[in-house]
């Protein structure tokens, strides 16, 4: 895969975006960029441990959906979530149907709520890095840091589940905690 990918609105992007409309939104529009909050940090939490496994283009794909039986990824709504909840989601064919992905995001919305507010978020951010050289190719991006291997060993102790430092970097990348926008990318130019 090349590092750099020119799209037909002639826009160079990182190479990862392919031609796929949805990533070419998702680059432009998200990736990398500073999110704040403890509601939009859970839901990138949940997300990225969704993904573990399977493409982002498939979480992206079915987000809208997710959104919906998750209660807008609102950490009080879903810390009361039950049993019949659970069964619910297992039966919905518009996300991905994993228990443990979906009890793991139920007990994590209930860790949030235990957190004061914009606890997660100050948590979270406390492990960005300082601004490193900005990648020239995919062999320059790594996979987990040290960050990303504290963070995921802090939410652990915590007892969040589906945290690990690769769902971690993955998370600060796309929180814009990291900025791995490739040198030549025209979000970065």
């Amino acid at each position: 895969m090349d590092s750099l990918i020119t799209g037909t609105d002639g826009r160079t992007r990182c190479g990862w975006v392919g031609s796929d409309a949805e990533y070419e939104r998702y680059h432009d529009e998200e990736w990398g960029f500073p999110l704040h909050g403890d509601r939009a940090l859970f839901e990138k939490m949940a997300l990225e441990g969704f993904q573990a496994g399977l493409s982002w283009i498939t979480i992206l794909r079915k987000r809208p959906r997710f959104r919906e039986v998750f209660a807008g990824f609102d950490p009080g709504d879903v810390a009361r979530f039950g049993e019949d909840d659970i069964e619910r989601l297992m039966g919905d064919a518009g996300i991905i149907r994993n228990r443990a992905k979906i009890v793991a995001t139920i007990e994590n919305a209930r860790l949030v709520q235990e957190m004061a507010e914009d606890d997660l978020d100050t948590l979270m951010w406390s492990f960005a890095p300082e601004a490193a050289a900005r990648p020239r190719s995919f062999d320059d991006v790594p996979a987990v840091t040290a960050e990303s291997t504290a963070m995921s060993q802090t939410l652990r102790k915590r007892g969040f589940r589906f945290v690990g430092p690769t769902t971690m970097y993955a998370l600060m990348q796309s929180a814009g905690m990291v900025d791995d926008h490739m040198a030549g990318c025209w979000r970065v130019a």
